[in-house]
């Protein structure tokens, strides 16, 4: 791997011991670019200091939302080792393992932890249909069990020549975009968050769904949780919001004709804030990395030929609101930038 110098304006001390290579920030709130294909995965993973490297990868993705690398060789094996790795590192409990998701994909030689995402088959957008918004599709992953992910890991081996793109959106922008009385409002509120769909299509197929998803509380075959509106990651400490239109389903401390209005509009606002996104145009073997807890993303159906990746889903915590958190723009004293006090200090370390 060579070493350049960063052309990110994000502050170099947050990328650590990764600022040695180059990057840069895809939009001002989410989303950073290691843009030289000599910057490969699959060395850090093997590198003498690979914990370092990858704490700080999780702590920059947790920071930034999404990272991606440009033409990666990192292979299935290495992708799980990464997703494991990224939330050991920066404190997961040991119960959290990799995500087995509830409906089995087409390529079990790859292992349940491996979700294909396929526009022949597999792990594709359950009840997609033509005709409609595209935001309809936007989630983060597996908000409908009791842990949830923290860093999911896809490569995109298959493209078509054009479209397919995937959006992210960042969670800290989208509550700090909220009124100081909108933001106290939703911080007492719990959300019902429902994959049950993923069972029916499970049925509908003649399969059965995986009753064991990576962690002890992820089990049986009913797919809700409860969250809080408002979470708080561990990670940097900051605010975000938790909701999507995909899984969440309604507020439990508001009516059915309250709790509709609200997540109507908390979706569009996520969606209709072109600001606090970030669109990325795959290239062959590119990997995106994401912090599940902090963005929403979906998928831009504009394709018809064939697409095609593998991804990896790490789980993390149960999800908690912390009410002396912060804002990422508070942490921050307003500023859409990130300091390195907010950071964690490296858990291989503290442990010595």
């Amino acid at each position: 791997m060579s070493t350049t110098i960063t052309s990110s304006a994000t502050p170099s001390s947050l990328f650590g011991s990764l600022s040695q290579y180059e990057n840069y920030d895809a939009t001002p709130v989410i989303g950073t670019v290691f843009s030289n294909k000599s910057t490969q995965l699959s060395q850090l993973l093997e590198a003498p200091n690979a914990d370092e490297l990858l704490h700080d990868l999780a702590v920059l993705v947790s920071h930034r939302g999404v990272v991606f690398f440009k033409d990666q060789d990192i292979t299935v094996e290495q992708q799980k080792r990464l997703g494991q790795k990224l939330g050991e590192l920066t404190g997961k409990p040991e119960t959290s393992k990799l995500y087995k998701h509830p409906v089995s994909e087409d390529a079990p030689e790859l292992g349940l932890e491996i979700s294909v995402l396929s526009s022949k088959s597999g792990n594709q957008r359950p009840g997609y249909r033509t005709k409609v918004r595209a935001s309809r599709g936007w989630h983060s992953d597996t908000t409908f069990e009791p842990v949830t992910s923290d860093y999911a890991i896809l490569k995109l081996h298959t493209l078509p020549p054009v479209g397919g793109d995937t959006l992210w959106a960042s969670g800290y922008e989208a509550y700090d975009r909220l009124s100081p009385a909108y933001q106290k409002f939703l911080e007492g509120l719990t959300a019902t968050h429902d994959g049950n769909f993923f069972r029916e299509l499970a049925e509908k197929d003649g399969k059965k769904i995986n009753l064991e998803r990576g962690a002890p509380e992820n089990v049986g075959s009913d797919l809700t949780a409860v969250h809080p509106v408002i979470r708080t990651n561990p990670v940097t400490g900051f605010k975000t919001l938790f909701v999507n239109k995909v899984f969440t389903k309604k507020i439990n401390e508001l009516t059915p004709d309250e709790s509709d209005d609200v997540l109507e509009y908390l979706t569009r606002h996520i969606a209709d804030n072109h600001d606090l996104q970030v669109r990325h145009r795959w290239e062959t073997n590119d990997v995106a990395i994401w912090d599940n807890r902090v963005t929403l993303h979906t998928a831009t159906y504009d394709y018809a030929e064939h697409r095609e990746g593998n991804r990896v889903a790490s789980l993390g915590e149960k999800p908690y609101f912390d009410p002396n958190s912060k804002s990422r723009r508070e942490a921050t004293g307003g500023s859409q930038k990130v300091l390195e006090a907010a950071t964690l200090p490296h858990p291989v370390l503290t442990k010595a």
